[in-house]
């Protein structure tokens, strides 16, 4: 079974760019794995489509709200692989969680944007 890549980005058309070249690219051509970008965006219940809100309690800037990116991992919570938020905050990703995760069925990863996500949503799906 291939290893499989589900992206949660505000910007699926980044996926699979440089990913898809040299010999990461040459192994998403055999089938060794997937690259699947979902847009958060598509899971908006506001008729602008908005993503961003100010923090829970306050705070500087905005952060990713939590309703579409909800909406989303429950839409996906069937795709293998353990959830990865990509905030400053948490285990940084070194090759040796590289390598941890890999040698899984996939990966789950929600791309953060602005100043991070919704701090209950981290708290929600840790």
């Amino acid at each position: 079974m291939a290893f499989a890549a589900t992206l949660f980005t505000l910007f699926p058309e980044m996926f699979p760019g440089p990913l898809g070249h040299a010999l990461s690219g040459k192994a998403l051509e055999a089938g060794q794995w997937s690259c699947d970008a979902v847009n958060i965006r598509d899971f908006t219940e506001n008729k602008h489509n908005k993503v961003d809100e100010i923090p829970y309690g306050g705070g500087a800037g905005l952060v990713m709200s939590a309703q579409p990116i909800d909406t989303a991992l429950d839409a996906h919570a069937h795709r293998p692989g353990p959830l990865v938020f990509m905030t400053p905050r948490g285990r940084p990703l070194d090759q040796a969680l590289a390598r941890e995760l890999s040698a899984g069925p996939g990966v789950r990863i929600l791309c953060g944007r602005y100043e991070g996500i919704d701090q209950r949503l981290i708290d929600k799906h840790a």
